[in-house]
């Protein structure tokens, strides 16, 4: 899924941020999240539980389509006003974790490869205790750059957020790029800012991507294994054989 000619060719990439949920976590947290949280909401008008098929139809349909709030869309279907997407999202804090055994097994492998040669940055948006399970999980001693949503008050795709961690990093943004899983979050207003991009189809990537979608990032990768030799020129076992 990548492109024939050098990506990042003629890019001195000194900084690079990722996404979580999808790049690092598996994003089945946060559907499993929204999914009791818009119980509990349907639970409170005394109605059933959100019928499994319908939520999974609208969570597709917002992959597919990579642009709309997720939470909006389920409001609208489900609590009939897509107004409600606040209530959902408050409720749906109550429930956000990434549980030990949900962080991609190439997560480790990737950030070992690229630790000491850039500044690795987390730019997503979070709640704060996103701290805790990367600390659990080895990934928090690669972070230099916490740009997450709660901790600095910018959420993506809000370029202020992409702007404060280029900022944090020291660079410019020609000389960082930003993994992410989504076009309308992630892709496109790294883009705008000048950063290079990098698309994981996993999580809210769609299952299957158009070719329009696909010439949207510099590099759009199933995975993160070969990231540190396309950025750098490293094998992606670098630092560790399991990679």
């Amino acid at each position: 899924m990548t492109r024939t000619d050098p990506p990042f060719a003629g890019r001195t990439v000194q900084a690079v941020f990722f996404d979580i949920g999808g790049p690092i976590y598996d994003d089945e947290n946060f559907a499993t999240a929204v999914l009791a949280a818009l119980d509990d909401l349907l639970a409170e008008q005394g109605r059933p539980p959100a019928d499994r098929a319908r939520f999974r139809a609208v969570y597709d349909g917002v992959r597919a389509a990579q642009s709309g709030s997720l939470r909006r869309a389920l409001a609208a279907e489900f609590l009939g006003d897509e107004r409600r997407r606040d209530d959902l999202h408050a409720r749906t804090r109550r429930y956000w974790r990434h549980g030990p055994g949900t962080l991609h097994p190439d997560v480790l492998p990737c950030l070992r490869a690229l630790h000491g040669r850039v500044r690795i940055g987390a730019l997503a948006n979070q709640e704060a205790d996103v701290l805790d399970a990367l600390r659990r999980d080895g990934v928090a001693p690669f972070i230099q750059v916490w740009a997450v949503s709660a901790l600095v008050g910018h959420e993506k795709p809000d370029p202020a957020l992409f702007e404060w961690a280029v900022k944090e990093a020291g660079t410019s943004p020609a000389n960082a790029v930003h993994v992410g899983n989504r076009l309308d979050t992630d892709v496109r207003p790294a883009r705008a800012l000048g950063l290079g991009t990098v698309w994981v189809l996993r999580g809210e990537a769609p299952p299957e991507p158009t070719a329009e979608q696909l010439a949207e990032p510099d590099v759009a990768l199933p995975d993160l294994r070969t990231l540190p030799r396309l950025l750098l020129g490293t094998r992606p076992g670098d630092g560790d054989r399991r990679a």
